[in-house]
């Protein structure tokens, strides 16, 4: 693999600032991001990606691979959830192993946002209706997990209600917001574009850097939750967005997407979620362990996705398309 591509990402100024909120915990900083502005922060950066995807899929227009890149997405948000949820059994119960395969089921958006900014840095292009395919894979993966808690517990069927469900899955304020602010952007186009440029773009990589500086604080501090966890699941966090990730690239091969949508969609089938599906996981699965699926997901594949895995991906990519 080409070092210097992992050297350039980590060199960029949102991945040290990760870094810097890392040590700060480790030195026993007494820095911290006060509770409501990553939230800020967070529902800023869904904005904005969704809304440029919008424009930029009104762009495009509706073609076959774009529908086939949806269908793709749509097919691993449903297919990841099931295989891991049998390599998870081999040690954990059926709660946890449901719970954590939901997690890796679903996505990432700051990965996908650190992934498209690793890509303008490098000036690879790519589509905007990738975010259309991001917004697609949050809620099967959910849905997925639930039914395999329904078919393999032993002690008789749960009873769920599907309406909250159905509710968190798709209309949890991450799902609601990215998809919301995507028809904005289809229905507004470039006119639209233009008038929310200063914002959505002028301030895109500031906001995303203040944001990773709180998620290295964050993924720090939840690395004290991994010693309870194993060798096992960690090895499964690094190990299976690699497995997903490799996936994702035949099928993006298979398709026909070139570098930069291929690099989108590969994180996309690697990155695990730590914030909507572990809310829909609490609510829905109370009987699972919150330390286990949110500490895999957040101190070790997210950190491993935005520092080693983009890097890794693309050299994947230009092994393939050679």
């Amino acid at each position: 693999m080409d070092a210097n591509l992992i050297v350039f990402n980590i060199l960029n100024p949102p991945i040290l600032f990760f870094f810097l909120g890392m040590i700060a915990v480790f030195v026993k900083s007494d820095l911290e991001i006060p509770a409501p502005i990553p939230k800020l922060f967070s529902l800023y950066l869904l904005l904005a990606i969704g809304f440029k995807g919008g424009v930029e899929l009104i762009k495009s227009g509706i073609t076959q691979e774009v529908v086939l890149t949806l269908l793709a997405a749509m097919l691993m948000a449903c297919f990841v959830p099931v295989y891991s949820f049998f390599i998870l059994r081999l040690k954990l119960d059926t709660y946890d192993a449901a719970a954590i395969a939901a997690t890796y089921g679903s996505i990432s958006a700051v990965t996908f946002i650190t992934a498209s900014a690793f890509l303008s840095e490098l000036g690879i292009d790519y589509d905007g209706y990738m975010v259309a395919a991001l917004a697609l894979m949050e809620s099967p993966a959910i849905i997925v997990g639930l039914l395999l808690v329904n078919i393999f517990t032993t002690d008789g069927k749960r009873d769920l209600s599907w309406t909250e469900v159905l509710q968190e899955a798709f209309l949890n304020s991450s799902v609601f917001l990215l998809v919301g602010s995507l028809l904005i952007g289809v229905l507004t186009g470039e006119h639209g574009w233009q008038v929310l440029e200063p914002f959505t773009q002028g301030l895109f990589y500031g906001v995303l850097t203040f944001f990773l500086l709180d998620m290295g604080i964050i993924a720090a501090k939840r690395i004290k939750d991994l010693q309870k966890t194993g060798f096992f699941l960690i090895s499964f966090a690094i190990l299976i967005p690699i497995v997903n990730a490799s996936l994702g690239l035949l099928i993006a091969k298979f398709i026909g997407m070139h570098q930069g949508d291929s690099l989108l969609f590969a994180v996309l089938c690697a990155s695990a979620s730590y914030i909507a599906v572990p809310a829909a996981m609490r609510m829905t699965v109370p009987e699972a362990n919150p330390s286990l699926y949110v500490s895999t997901a957040l101190a070790v594949t997210f950190p491993f996705n935005i520092i080693v895995g983009i890097p890794l991906y693309l050299y994947g990519i230009n092994l393939f398309w050679r």
